[in-house]
């Protein structure tokens, strides 16, 4: 299977750093004209530099995915600078939280405002231009949290909850004009927003520990995904959304497999 996006052209939200960054190089890798957005000119510009160097073609925007004004202006120049848009990724996110009771307003309005208004704004801005031309996929980055929550995680687990519901009603209204929209959440792949690279040995094995695949996930695993729901390989598949986890809920216990390996291992010596 050899999957070819040769062509395409993508819109990719906070792709400034971290997953973003990585998609849009990935995307722009195989052949994709990609334009990204970020609300941080200086990362654009680094990402630029890197286009620019590998011969990639795309352009780079400065855009809060908030303001709907500057969503529906920077979707209308990307459309005319390259004629169409099939592939819209919606990674822009943040992870700010606290508990219930002591949670602000503030932390709270910004997940909602952005992991899930954003993600409105930028569907609705690219939805007749994908209707007009007859195709298109989008992809919304949802969160392993959607699934199960973490402690502490109110906010940042109810806006990918509703990103979730999202995606699964927006794919029913789309899929008359062969648009497909999925989500994906990705596990535990240390970014500079959850800094899981960043913990104790101990809390780190103890995080590996909930993994079937008993390793950090990598940017690239995320990627990967993504290239595939982008591609006509995945035509079939909409309204729903993919975890990539490591299998986090595979079993209950993941971690007895890997005591039953070591103990044979030890014999077998």
């Amino acid at each position: 299977m050899i999957i070819d996006l040769n062509g395409k052209v993508a819109v990719v939200t906070g792709a400034g750093r971290g997953i973003g960054r990585q998609i849009a190089l990935t995307l722009a890798r195989e052949g994709v004209r990609t334009i990204a957005l970020d609300v941080r000119q200086d990362l654009l510009d680094e990402l630029g530099s890197q286009f620019a160097e590998l011969g990639y073609e795309g352009a780079q925007y400065i855009c809060d995915v908030r303001d709907a004004l500057r969503v529906t202006e920077v979707v209308r120049e990307a459309s005319e600078l390259f004629g169409r848009i099939d592939i819209l990724v919606n990674n822009a996110g943040v992870a700010s939280g606290g508990v219930v009771e002591s949670l602000s307003e503030d932390v709270w309005d910004a997940n909602m405002d952005i992991n899930l208004k954003g993600t409105f704004l930028m569907c609705k801005a690219v939805a007749p231009i994908m209707k007009a031309q007859g195709a298109g996929r989008i992809l919304n980055a949802a969160s392993f949290a959607a699934i199960v929550p973490a402690f502490g995680s109110a906010a940042y687990a109810s806006s990918k909850a509703a990103v979730k519901q999202f995606t699964r009603v927006l794919a029913g209204e789309l899929g008359p004009w062969n648009i497909t929209v999925n989500c994906y959440s990705p596990g535990m792949i240390p970014t500079e927003m959850n800094h899981f690279a960043e913990l104790s040995e101990e809390r780190q094995n103890r995080l590996l520990d909930t993994l079937t695949l008993r390793r950090w996930g990598s940017k690239d695993d995320v990627c990967s995904l993504i290239c595939f729901l982008a591609s006509d390989h995945a035509s079939y598949i909409t309204g729903t959304m993919i975890d990539v986890s490591g299998g986090k809920l595979a079993t209950q216990i993941p971690k007895a497999a890997y005591d039953v390996a070591a103990q044979r291992d030890v014999k077998a010596q």
